[in-house]
């Protein structure tokens, strides 16, 4: 597996070469195109110095060569060639003296010779360090009336000196600094990696506590938050889903055994009329407690799910929650409730039908949890910000520490409203306002009732 560890320390070390061969590449373009020109007009310039000084001086055989010598002592390899082919060498030894057929004219033609211009088999400016005879500057020269050649370089060896040796310490220092630095990086990048990894094989065998502790303030710290909190959050959905398998396995149990039991004892033949009557009353109330569980169940997977498909289209809100008060005209007269309500025109913009069961929820709670000869105020008005519908009711409230969890499914408040209740109600409702982009907010206060405020932007 080519890790990533590996995988970074060869790109490294790549753009290392590249960078050091485009660096070569550039000093050899600054030396072709501007230095070695320099260089060999210094180097013809001290030629012809020497030339000039022998021609107007008149050297004895020995001090002409105890000149040469000195001027080779200064740092330069020289070569003397006459008219005849002989070849006399001051300073240090050439490391190849075949002498180039270009250098004839220095002694023919009288011409100037610059051999590291003729130099086409050498790298760049390589060439102008070998050490070679064709490698130099040639002047031509008389002295006794016999004409000559110089041919000069400076000493290979001044290349070498002091400061070059420090520059390329330097240069061998920054590679290998550049080197270990990128090795720790890389190990610096990669242990959280390693760490993030591990993590994410407890996550897969559903251990949600696997700590995690990485602090860097870089995209590898944000994507450690990240995981923590992903981490958190699937571990709340895990209790939430078994705590919601519990509810319902409950929930079911619970009315599936009252009709059971009920439908054994309707069995009995000496059952009186009155308990008959009674226990099919238990047996219908039970089995419509099913159907509603079962449908608004349905209900919450699809709109978990995103399977639910919205059929968002323009209506009238105030009609539709007046139709919603007439289906449940019957049991407000029955429980002597008094309703009102205050509702301006408005066109809205949602699923009728998702909206209808808001409606349905909120007031079956305000009528179910009322008191007697209670009262409930529906109002719907529209602002700058969105549209405005409010439920309030004047029954038992809602206790204070119960607010933070009155959307949790299955959650209900205590066990005197466990009766004709699934506890999905309001999770549906929240679920359903969501869906439209819109709020819900809950004033409530024990023995005095509660509102519901549902805010919908403006589309």
């Amino acid at each position: 597996m080519k890790t990533l560890y590996r995988q970074f320390t060869v790109a490294t070390l790549f753009i290392l070469a590249i960078s050091i061969l485009i660096g070569f590449t550039i000093a050899n373009i600054f030396y072709v195109s501007i230095t070695k020109e320099e260089t060999i007009r210094q180097n013809v310039a001290i030629a012809e110095e020497i030339v000039s000084t022998v021609e107007s001086i008149p050297y004895s055989e020995e001090s002409f060569n105890s000149y040469m010598q000195a001027v080779a002592k200064l740092g330069y390899q020289i070569a003397l060639a006459d008219s005849s082919g002989n070849m006399q060498f001051f300073g240090e030894p050439f490391d190849d003296i075949t002498f180039p057929e270009p250098a004839n004219r220095v002694l023919t033609e009288n011409e100037t010779y610059t051999g590291v211009d003729n130099l086409t088999d050498k790298i760049f400016m390589i060439g102008h360090f070998t050490n070679e005879l064709h490698n130099t500057v040639g002047v031509p020269f008389e002295r006794d009336g016999e004409r000559y050649g110089l041919f000069i370089r400076p000493d290979t060896k001044l290349v070498s000196t002091d400061i070059h040796s420090v520059l390329i310490g330097f240069v061998a220092a920054i590679a290998l600094v550049s080197i270990i630095g990128m090795i720790f990086m890389a190990r610096q990048l990669t242990r959280p990696i390693v760490q993030l990894t591990e993590a994410t094989k407890h996550i897969a065998r559903e251990n949600y506590s696997y700590p995690l502790d990485i602090r860097r303030n870089d995209e590898i710290g944000q994507l450690s938050e990240s995981f923590n909190l992903m981490q958190k959050q699937l571990q709340h959905n895990d209790l939430a889903r078994k705590s919601f398998i519990s509810n319902v396995s409950h929930d079911f149990q619970s009315p599936l055994m009252n009709i059971q039991g009920y439908a054994d004892l309707l069995k009995s033949p000496n059952l009186a009329e009155q308990d008959r009557l009674a226990y099919t009353a238990i047996i219908d109330e039970e089995a419509k407690r099913l159907s509603s569980l079962t449908r608004q169940l349905l209900l919450l997977t699809s709109l978990d799910q995103g399977a639910y498909p919205m059929k968002v289209k323009e209506f009238q809100l105030d009609e539709q929650l007046r139709s919603a008060v007439r289906k449940y005209r019957w049991r407000l007269e029955e429980e002597d409730i008094n309703l009102s309500y205050q509702l301006a025109p408005t066109r809205f913009h949602g699923d009728p039908e998702l909206l209808d069961n808001v409606w349905d929820n909120l007031l079956t709670n305000a009528i179910k949890y009322n008191k007697s000869r209670g009262s409930i105020e529906i109002t719907l008005q529209s602002d700058e910000t969105g549209t405005i519908v409010a439920f309030k009711d004047s029954g038992l409230g809602i206790p204070k520490d119960a607010l933070p969890q009155l959307f949790d499914r299955f959650y209900r408040v205590d066990a005197a409203r466990k009766k004709d209740s699934t506890g999905l109600g309001l999770s549906i409702v929240h679920q359903i306002v969501s869906l439209h982009h819109g709020t819900i907010r809950v004033n409530s206060k024990e023995d005095e009732g509660s509102e519901f405020i549902l805010h919908f932007p403006h589309p």
